[in-house]
């Protein structure tokens, strides 16, 4: 039994590990509409996320059975083998959303804990049946037991129809009322606000007044039955009650005070949400150790069968406060959880730029699909009803202030209001029904389908936010089959090596999550790094000046070392290294990208100057882009030349070609000094070196024309020689290029300020 006690223990141990990774992947859940808002500052919007994550913490009591009979019967496993699924589902819960927080991908706790336990329980099932006919006990008559009698499939099935089921909904919904709100405020909504604010302040507060308050009180630890009763009994009086109080406390707070209601409403609904969140999903972090704990003080010493578990349990209520403050504590401390944030918020953001995802087909077609009905509508639709509903959904002027600001929100308070109000009324209602929602589920879809009705998702950028909602979509399905197989091996391992088995995993548990924190870590400050090279839409004129400097030297200086190694590597026939430098060569192209890309937003920081110097700049960026180009033009061919094994190429060429190289890398460095200087007076001298290197290239392609002719090179030699004679002398041109856009760049930059 002393095992079993460290089990317990471990089970503990692993609940409070869960609950910090658990909480990194799901803070984007109720953080995302007040951030991407900018409703308040950062440190405020948490404050609040705070108290309703520990509100929350004390409304999750009902929820707890989920994890001890919602997915399997317990009554028919012993207490060794409820031991075996219990930390069979808390290692791979553990090691799974840690993964996914590494890689800033949001995923669902729900479905993880959901297909965790059933992998694990039907292991052991498996094993039960393997041993030999095993008899239950049903109604007082004795039987062969059969996998239905382990597993709870009906729950199960509930649970995970009613998970797929939210998608739908939560998408539909979450698009139709931002729809209807948007007709009714625009985007240009202070005129409107100015009538129905205090309104809708009254619905929304009061919505989730009703949901959060009446249909979870009755989970509530801390109340007492009549307590319970008496809200329940009172619900229709407390709404209408409530509808009267806040619509008139918010006109008041618009008279007296001057505040902007919608700013209260998306803070009361990140605390709603950060309320509702922790009252669905506690469970899947501490539902399993809590049970443990409950199967242990019922063995008391003996292999018992856990019949005690199959009937409701009262969960402490100083267990739900301790978890709520690890849990809050989590949400200031993790970085993982920025991470998870992030790709929320680019999904769902107002303004078009750079798409972290490409384009798939069956985006492409969904779009396709959408334009023609889009289409097919406009026809029907009286031209006066398609001129106003296009007058609620301009956002000429609003484009204009949020230009005008220096660190704009990706959406506006209306969008907010409604991701959070629709998000935290659909979590909480499912709770009520201690039905284990999924959070991600519904928080995820609801802002996809506001942003898809408010138009964010436009003809520009609509393929790739399809694209990435079905990426992460498909990185919940992912999950599903994933946590059932993982927990059902593990599961398996334990049986077979006990404890050691166990101490095995928790070392690898430990090892894993040490491993990723500072491979997470390390890509956080080179994310860091990175963003001083890239426009931002907060950045002075001085500051995209001092970027571009910055970016056009970091080109000369992997310019200049790759030209060198990629011949080097060339006539070396190095294919290994060669394919390494292929691979940096396009890491670092893709950073020359995303400036590119940036290009309108950059351009728009220069509006108050003259056009020569938005002219300039695409310039700059254009040449850039050109170098890198040539610079692949030269590395991937020779890489496939050497990795298909072609006849190497002659000493002469080898001379001919490295020197070339070492003769335009140090130019590019001479050049790159010049910048940093802002020595812009040796352009003719610049172009004297240019023009000697130009001519010393064109001596090299007629010494490998004169070798054509007399035969003394194939095809797929001399076709790859000219061609990297010719790159390289595009380098040289776009070195000189650059130089140039730069230094008018900078002059026009200068008269501007």
């Amino acid at each position: 039994m002393d095992i079993y006690l460290i089990f317990v223990f471990l089970l503990f141990a692993l609940a409070i590990t869960d609950l910090i990774v658990g909480v990194s992947n799901d803070a984007v859940n109720f953080l995302n509409s007040a951030i991407g808002s900018r409703v308040a500052p950062k440190n405020v919007i948490m404050i609040v996320a705070s108290l309703g994550i520990l509100a929350g913490a004390l409304f999750s009591n009902g929820m707890m059975e989920v994890a001890r009979k919602g997915i399997f019967h317990p009554q028919h496993f012993y207490f060794s083998e409820i031991m075996v699924i219990f930390m069979a589902v808390m290692i791979t819960d553990i090691l799974l959303l840690d993964f996914f927080n590494t890689i800033g991908m949001p995923t669902s706790t729900t479905v993880s804990i959901v297909f965790e336990i059933l992998g694990a329980a039907v292991a052991v099932s498996v094993i039960k049946l393997h041993a030999g006919e095993q008899t239950i006990l049903v109604d007082g008559v004795e039987r062969i037991a059969t996998m239905n009698d382990y597993i709870n499939s009906g729950t199960a099935l509930k649970i995970i129809s009613g998970i797929l089921l939210s998608v739908v909904i939560s998408f539909t919904v979450g698009a139709l009322v931002q729809w209807v709100s948007r007709l009714v405020f625009s985007f240009n909504y202070g005129k409107p606000y100015k009538y129905f604010g205090a309104i809708w302040g009254g619905i929304a507060i009061t919505a989730i007044t009703y949901f959060i308050l009446i249909k979870g009180a009755k989970n509530a630890s801390f109340m007492s039955k009549e307590t319970k009763t008496l809200i329940v009994e009172n619900s229709k009086n407390i709404i209408w009650m409530s509808f009267v109080f806040w619509t008139i406390f918010s006109q008041l707070l618009k008279w007296i005070f001057k505040t902007n209601i919608l700013k209260v409403v998306v803070l009361t609904g990140t605390f709603a949400l950060a309320m509702a969140f922790a009252g669905n999903d506690l469970v899947n972090f501490i539902g399993v150790p809590l049970a443990g704990y409950e199967a242990f003080n019922q063995a008391g010493g003996e292999d018992i069968l856990m019949s005690g578990l199959a009937k409701k349990v009262h969960t402490p209520t100083e267990f739900l406060v301790i978890a709520g403050v690890v849990m809050v504590l989590t949400l200031w401390l993790s970085r993982k959880a920025r991470s998870v944030t992030e790709t929320e918020l680019n999904l769902s953001r107002q303004d078009e730029g750079s798409e972290r995802f490409g384009s798939s087909l069956i985006a492409r077609v969904i779009v396709r699909k959408a334009v023609e009905t889009d289409t097919f509508f406009s026809k029907i639709i009286p031209d006066r009803g398609i001129e106003w509903m296009k007058s609620r959904f301009d956002k000429t002027q609003v484009h204009k202030k949020i230009q005008k600001q220096e660190n704009p929100p990706m959406f506006d308070l209306i969008r907010a209001s409604v991701n959070l109000t629709v998000a935290s009324i659909l979590i909480a209602f499912a709770t009520s029904l201690k039905l284990p929602l999924s959070t991600t589920y519904v928080t995820f879809m609801v802002a996809m389908g506001t942003s898809l009705a408010d138009g964010a998702w436009g003809r520009d950028s609509a393929v790739y936010r399809v694209t990435g909602v079905f990426a992460v979509i498909g990185g919940w399905f992912l999950t599903a089959m994933i946590a059932f197989t993982v927990a059902f091996v593990i599961a398996l391992f334990i049986n077979w090596g006990s404890v050691y088995a166990v101490a095995v995993l928790v070392v690898f548990a430990v090892f894993a999550i040490v491993k990723t924190t500072r491979s997470h870590k390390k890509k956080q400050i080179e994310k860091e790094l990175d963003s001083d090279e890239y426009h931002a839409v907060d950045d002075s004129i001085e500051k995209v000046l001092q970027k571009c400097n910055k970016s056009v030297k970091s080109v000369y200086d992997v310019s200049s070392v790759i030209i060198v190694k990629a011949i080097e590597y060339f006539v070396s026939e190095d294919h290994k290294q060669m394919r390494q430098l292929f691979s940096e060569l396009k890491e670092f192209n893709l950073k020359v990208k995303k400036n590119k890309d940036r290009l309108p937003t950059t351009i728009n920081l220069l509006k108050e100057g003259s056009i020569e110097t938005g002219h300039h700049f695409v310039q700059v960026i254009d040449h850039q882009r050109a170098m890198m180009h040539a610079l692949r033009h030269i590395v991937e061919p020779s890489y496939e030349y050497i990795a298909n094994k072609h006849k190497p190429i002659s000493e002469m060429q080898q001379l001919e070609l490295t020197g070339k190289a070492e003769q335009i890398a140090s130019f590019i460095k001479y050049v790159s000094k010049l910048v940093a200087d802002k020595n812009y007076s040796e352009l003719p001298n610049v172009l004297d070196k240019q023009n000697e290197l130009i001519v010393g290239l064109e001596f090299v392609r007629k010494s490998q024309i004169k070798r054509i002719k007399n035969n003394e090179t194939g095809t797929k030699n001399s076709m790859l020689f000219l061609n990297i004679i010719n790159e390289m002398k595009n380098i040289v041109l776009n070195t000189v290029n650059i130089f140039k856009a730069q230094r008018d760049f900078s002059s026009y930059t200068e008269k501007t300020k």
